[in-house]
């Protein structure tokens, strides 16, 4: 499927991306993110890998654009909520 990413068209299978990040540690997750087998990805991380470009180069809506329609599920980071903790309610010292 040929898709434009930074204003260069790339044509790209699924099988071609899978296979272009297995064996890549997927980074920490910050913002968007994509299911690629196993592992879920940054879409950035994955951009950058499969087009060889600067993150800078594309956007991450570019990068999902081009994944979904590839067949592949993006969504957003999960949101980070702090633990309760007890101590911290009771005022321990250091919380």
């Amino acid at each position: 499927m040929r898709c434009v990413i930074a204003r260069f068209p790339f044509d790209l299978t699924k099988s071609e991306v899978e296979q272009s990040m297995s064996g890549i540690t997927p980074e920490p997750v910050t913002g968007l993110t994509v299911t690629i087998g196993p592992s879920v990805y940054p879409v950035m991380q994955v951009g950058e890998v499969i087009t060889r470009q600067n993150r800078r180069d594309f956007t991450t809506g570019e990068m999902r654009r081009a994944l979904t329609r590839l067949g592949f599920t993006c969504h957003d980071a999960p949101t980070v909520t702090p633990a309760w903790d007890a101590r911290a309610e009771q005022g321990v010292e250091g919380w």
